[in-house]
């Protein structure tokens, strides 16, 4: 299979074709390649638009939304970025090809290793997976230009908003239930002013962890979302 075709194919149809007009997005897109992420028997399907199975009952991100969610972001290159669920470590790849450095969290273990010992073999040595807890962000290489969270939670965690640099920008699916968010951007005004503008209706895995979703609370592990 010709992956180089295939991905040239996605963006032209689902990505580029869909809207997405960042020309920093669209090229870094087409440059990460999504096939060394997904499980080896379903390579044949990685420039599908849609998520994939990938370890521990979890999904890799369709392209269509990870793009979107890079762009809303407003990269110009040379940020300092923090992800919330590294999954595959795909769009953590996407977002190193703008930004300085990328700090990516996830909080299982198995997948932090996976996507740790994936990312290093492809050479993205701007790129720091921390296995943990997402919702309390990662003080340690704070602040950020950009948070981007790609799970679902009932709220923004506090910890997040304190650590986005004044001038940034994060954004997160954010909804009552676990399976229907909006995805919304926060900008940092000022130290104590946020703006939120709402951007798309989205369905995500919820954000489980101290600020988000609690293990009682998850009603379903396996929800892809869209």
């Amino acid at each position: 299979m010709n992956y180089r075709k295939a991905r040239q194919r996605m963006i032209d149809e689902h990505i580029s074709g869909r809207g997405i007009r960042d020309l920093l997005v669209l090229a870094a897109m087409g440059r990460v390649e999504r096939e060394k992420f997904v499980p080896s028997h379903i390579q044949e399907f990685a420039y599908s638009d849609r998520p994939l199975p990938i370890e521990c009952e979890q999904t890799i991100s369709q392209p269509y939304m990870v793009a979107l969610m890079t762009e809303a972001l407003e990269l110009k290159g040379g940020e300092q970025v923090l992800e919330i669920g590294t999954g595959s470590g795909y769009a953590a790849a996407v977002l190193a090809e703008i930004a300085d450095q990328v700090v990516s969290i996830e909080r299982m273990t198995q997948l932090a290793d996976h996507a740790r010992t994936v990312l290093k073999e492809l050479n993205y040595d701007n790129i720091t997976v921390v296995a943990g807890d997402g919702t309390k962000g990662c003080a340690e290489f704070a602040p950020y230009d950009a948070i981007v969270v790609t799970a679902g939670g009932p709220q923004v965690p506090q910890s997040l908003r304190q650590q986005l640099k004044v001038g940034g920008r994060l954004v997160m699916p954010v909804g009552p239930t676990e399976t229907f968010q909006t995805l919304v951007r926060v900008t940092r005004l000022e130290q104590e002013k946020f703006k939120q503008e709402d951007l798309c209706s989205v369905r995500f895995v919820p954000l489980l962890g101290e600020e988000g979703w609690s293990e009682n609370q998850h009603e379903n592990k396996s929800d892809p979302h869209l």
